[in-house]
């Protein structure tokens, strides 16, 4: 999602390439960076066949890249500087258009080259964002199946992460009246289990986060009949604000009732904590980038921090944003000036 309504809850350079292409780094059991795809749950890592998923790949050319580059040509070497702080991190690339294909191959191909991970976000379900600030999607559900076919054949055998529908099970249990439950379930569990055949793919369904839906109970059947159980996990808080530490609390009472499921926490901009204010999930004044990328979490389910939604991308036309998913530099400077680290 680029953008929420009051339905949701609040809310889903060149210079430095170097830098960029290290992304999060880690090592596999013999010191040295592995090559393989990302290891199942329960496989080791020294496995000859898969690496610990800590290393996620960061783009390159990202719009905060770019801005980072224009603002030292410009001579703003102090906001370009602040602008590294995203530029130089591993971010979620969002498929939500009618094509996935071209754009999977090439960013999961460029994170085989450098030994790391893709982070992708499958975005296109009918009735995306019933129908608000990022409305659009697939046409009919025999589309819907038609391009997660070609969103599964273009991964290939190479690693990724794959988040699924970001608001897609909880706008349901939230209410959104547009929406046929079990159609939307069905289509769901279609994604989750055509993605998860891929040799090297984690696929996490989204559940919304800690702050929409506070019961963690309400999901459970919604999940489980949208494919939850036979993904790797769900994904907590993606273009969210709720803490860590609030989506933690909130992912082990999921996984309790999910078999003990695994998850993964968005924290791109959750430093902050959440606005207390109103319209508090639309580009909330004062917030910051939260704990850097990594599977390296501490937490036995908790499989990784991860930036899902790419800071400084405008949740929608409030508070003199531009339209959702647009670049806004301000916004994104204002969330690294008040990042921690």
């Amino acid at each position: 999602m680029f953008g929420w309504s009051s339905l949701a809850g609040g809310r889903a350079s060149r210079a430095v390439l170097a830098v960029l292409l290290v992304g999060v780094c880690c090592t596999g059991a013999s010191g040295g960076v592995p090559d393989g795809g990302p290891c199942r749950l329960g496989q080791p890592a020294a496995s000859a066949h898969c690496t610990a998923p800590e290393s996620f790949w960061t783009n390159p050319d990202s719009r905060a890249a770019r801005q980072a580059a224009e603002w030292r040509r410009a001579g703003r070497h102090t906001e370009a500087a602040l602008m590294d702080r995203i530029a130089t991190r591993p971010q979620a690339e969002w498929l939500n258009g009618p094509h996935p294909g071209p754009v999977v191959r090439a960013r999961t191909t460029a994170a085989a080259r450098t030994g790391r991970t893709a982070v992708l976000v499958a975005y296109y379900i009918p009735h995306r964002d019933c129908g608000l600030f990022s409305t659009g999607g697939a046409p009919s559900a025999a589309a819907y199946r038609a391009w997660v076919d070609e969103f599964a054949a273009a991964l290939g055998d190479r690693a990724a992460y794959v988040i699924v529908e970001p608001d897609a099970v909880a706008q349901v249990v939230a209410g959104c009246t547009r929406i046929v439950a079990k159609d939307r379930y069905a289509l769901l569990a279609y994604a989750v289990d055509r993605i998860e055949r891929r040799p090297h793919t984690r696929v996490y369904l989204d559940a919304g986060n800690s702050g929409w839906i506070p019961e963690a109970w309400r999901l459970v059947d919604a999940l489980k009949a949208s494919g939850g159980t036979r993904a790797d996990g769900f994904a907590l808080n993606v273009s969210n604000f709720q803490t860590s530490a609030a989506s933690s609390t909130y992912g082990d009472q999921l996984s309790k009732d999910l078999g003990g499921k695994h998850y993964v926490i968005d924290t791109s901009r959750n430093g902050n904590g959440p606005y207390a204010g109103t319209d508090g999930w639309c580009n909330p004044p004062g917030r910051a980038l939260g704990e850097p990328p990594t599977a390296r979490t501490g937490h036995p389910r908790l499989d990784a921090y991860l930036w899902i939604k790419r800071p400084g991308e405008s949740d929608g036309t409030c508070r003199g944003g531009p339209a959702a998913g647009r670049w806004w530099p301000s916004y994104a400077l204002g969330l690294a000036r008040n990042a921690r680290r």
